[in-house]
């Protein structure tokens, strides 16, 4: 299947974290964007539960720098505290991914349609998503822009190789896994001039189990429904 995509995503602020780990308390980033982050900032470009989204590498384009800012969250026993948060700052990023048919949703099999998809996604690039995109967190505003992978010149450009410790990698959703369970993944990244090539997540092999879970999609059947596609037609 060719159904590549490239985009620019940058922002004042990013915060990667382990969502397991950071309820409360104070937060600080990851040095490089997670593969779960990516993969939600593409979705919320373009996403239906026909597909789901394959973050294939990802270019670190600005010099990694931190930022710590003071906030007030709130506490679960009513009013604030003080905490810090480390924010990456000034970060842009070149990202390519591709989509893949979810094979546990049967009910969309008509959808199966490669073209429209690709350009679906393709045009929700050029117009900045669908969905606001946020990098790590809400409160950090992100921005998406068509862009050639490798286009450009990265700070990391002929830097060599940098390797990260144990990093939080994504989650295993049920309805993408087939079975009623709700893992997370981890790996050990590594960025050679710039570039981080994500593992696909089947292929990591740290895992933590999280909590029984059953994907309860919405009652359909599918393209079927009569009415549904009244007045579509294909084009080439």
């Amino acid at each position: 299947m060719e159904n590549k995509v490239g985009f620019k995503v940058y922002g004042k602020y990013a915060l990667f974290t382990d969502p397991l780990t950071k309820i409360g308390g104070e937060k600080c980033s990851y040095q490089i964007p997670t593969y779960e982050a990516l993969k939600g900032i593409i979705s919320s470009v373009y996403w239906k539960p026909t597909i789901i989204w394959i973050i294939d590498r990802a270019r670190v384009m600005n010099r990694i720098k931190t930022q710590t800012r003071n906030a007030k969250p709130i506490k679960y026993s009513g009013g604030n505290d003080l905490s810090i948060y480390t924010y990456l700052a000034d970060v842009e990023y070149q990202v390519q991914a591709h989509f893949e048919w979810n094979m546990h949703r049967e009910d969309m099999a008509n959808d199966r349609n490669e073209n429209k998809h690709y350009f679906i996604a393709k045009r929700m690039i050029e117009r900045g998503g669908r969905r606001d995109v946020f990098l790590g967190t809400r409160e950090c505003q992100g921005y998406v822009e068509v862009c050639k992978f490798g286009e450009g010149q990265s700070f990391y450009d002929k830097y060599g190789e940098l390797s990260f410790d144990l990093m939080f990698h994504g989650f295993d959703y049920p309805d993408e896994l087939g079975k009623d369970e709700y893992y997370s993944r981890f790996w050990r990244p590594k960025m050679k001039d710039g570039i981080i090539e994500f593992i696909r997540p089947e292929k990591c092999t740290i895992r933590k189990f999280v909590r029984p879970m059953t994907a309860h999609p919405p009652q359909s059947i599918g393209f079927e429904e009569e009415g549904l596609l009244e007045g579509y037609e294909e084009r080439s």
